[in-house]
């Protein structure tokens, strides 16, 4: 299981939310670059990073921090928040990208999500289904699309998406674990790639993430809190490479 530490960036900066609500944001560090390189010094090999900017603005919006970290680290960069269309997608693959990922767009214009899916292959295409009592959320999580995440999935599966981002919005920065019986139910779904993120307090939440088959666990909360260090992470990284 890949471990992804996350770094969400509003006006240039590291922040954390609660269930997505932008009134609790919190930064935890002016500089984003210079938190991204102490993941990088601990053995890091991936970072989540959102555009909380771009996600409000329906645009990409903070793709100079993006090129930052992509340049002056070695990290593979998976990128979402804003991205509605192909300039934006343009914009974040030259900037350093090495994924993108894509929700709101995969849920309101499906045709452009698939051309992007054709275009650049499953391997760089990631599907964000961020959810709130099983309905698909978007527009930074501040709007119900209606739409079943079960569903929203299975149907970008059988087009030939591989990797999902699944947030339960419910439990993010609330630190009281991932939504262990939502994700079980969703890698039952054949050729999946299940990402989580969302309530991960400790090392044995992701390790129950790896039991169960999760691809990667996205951790961010409870990095910044102090409830997961960087060198257990490490650790734990160490013990997964020798299985």
């Amino acid at each position: 299981m890949r471990i992804i530490p996350a770094i969400d960036i509003i006006d240039g900066k590291c922040v954390r939310l609660t269930k997505g609500d932008y009134s609790t944001k919190k930064v935890y560090n002016e500089n984003p670059l210079e938190v991204a390189k102490e993941f990088e010094a601990q053995g890091i090999q991936y970072l989540h990073l959102v555009d909380l900017d771009g996600a409000k603005a329906k645009h990409i919006v903070n793709h100079k921090v993006l090129h930052e970290i992509a340049s002056k680290t070695s990290l593979q960069v998976d990128f979402g928040g804003g991205l509605k269309s192909d300039e934006d997608l343009a914009i974040a693959f030259d900037n350093g990208a090495a994924q993108i990922t894509g929700g709101s767009i995969a849920a309101k214009e499906p045709k452009v999500f698939l051309r992007w899916l054709d275009k650049y292959s499953a391997a760089k295409i990631i599907l964000g289904a961020d959810c709130l009592n099983r309905r698909i959320a978007t527009q930074g999580w501040t709007k119900d699309s209606g739409l079943d995440v079960m569903d929203f999935i299975t149907q970008y599966v059988e087009r030939g998406i591989r990797q999902v981002i699944c947030t339960d919005i419910s439990k993010d920065g609330m630190l009281q674990g991932p939504s262990l019986e939502l994700y079980e139910e969703i890698l039952a779904i054949n050729h999946i790639k299940l990402i989580a993120s969302g309530g991960v307090s400790s090392m044995d939440d992701l390790r129950r993430l790896k039991e169960i088959g999760c691809e990667g666990a996205i951790v961010g909360k409870a990095i910044y809190e102090g409830n997961i260090s960087l060198e257990e992470l490490a650790a734990f990284n160490g013990e997964l490479s020798k299985n």
